[in-house]
């Protein structure tokens, strides 16, 4: 065996031993790639699937300023007060918005209300504030994104979970140009992380694809479910 591939398979056993934030630190980007793979086909990824979504990843600079911009916890006196933030974030725009969005998808609505018991208008709510109804996903390539992440170390093992789901939902028939988001792994409608939708996305039409990313009744049965 050359060399360097015995350098990365001892780097995979210690990864394997003492977790992702030893072999992270002593390693290239490439190499701690071929640790989240391993970790995700032990977790029963396809392999079609992990190789489609890490084809060409490089480290995106943007998702590691963006992470480091984050406060590293609570300061202050704790939660910031709550007129403000509703007078930001509760304006006409998402008013008129939501009103549009209870009179287009009524129908659909009062059956997930049914459903699941929580009223249309908070499921709206929760859709418009997330996403701007659906406007506003963002556009980072959600694996470079997490992948990113866990490898720069900040929160490792948060992201290296994060991007084993998110091939997890890949596997689930969708394409990597779908899953795309924030720079911190939040993705569609509902802006759910990986974990997230593995847990709670829920199929709101009977079509047997929980789609938050393009699929309105699927987005709503979502934010119940949650």
């Amino acid at each position: 065996m050359p060399f360097r591939r015995l350098l990365l398979a001892a780097a995979v056993l210690v990864s394997a031993c003492n977790g992702p934030e030893l072999a992270a630190q002593e390693m290239s980007f490439d190499s701690y790639l071929q640790v989240l793979k391993a970790r995700a086909r032990a977790e029963g990824v396809s392999e079609a699937t992990i190789a489609r979504m890490t084809a060409g990843l490089a480290p995106s600079m943007r998702a590691i300023e963006l992470d480091r911009a984050q406060p590293g916890g609570a300061s202050g006196s704790g939660f910031p007060p709550l007129a403000p933030y509703i007078r930001d974030h509760v304006d006409s725009a998402r008013i008129s918005g939501g009103q549009r969005v209870m009179a287009a998808e009524a129908s659909t609505l009062r059956r997930i209300e049914a459903r699941f018991g929580v009223p249309a208008e908070i499921l709206v709510a929760i859709f418009g504030h997330e996403s701007g109804y659906g406007g506003v996903k963002g556009n980072f390539d959600l694996a470079q994104a997490l992948a990113t992440l866990a490898w720069e170390g900040r929160r490792r093992e948060l992201f290296a979970a994060e991007f084993v789901d998110l091939l997890k939902v890949a596997d689930r028939g969708f394409a990597r140009s779908e899953l795309k988001g924030s720079w911190a792994g939040a993705f569609g409608n509902p802006q759910f992380l990986p974990s997230v939708y593995l847990r709670l996305a829920t199929d709101g039409d009977g079509d047997g694809r929980a789609d938050i990313m393009n699929n309105r009744a699927d987005t709503f049965a979502s934010i119940a479910n949650y």
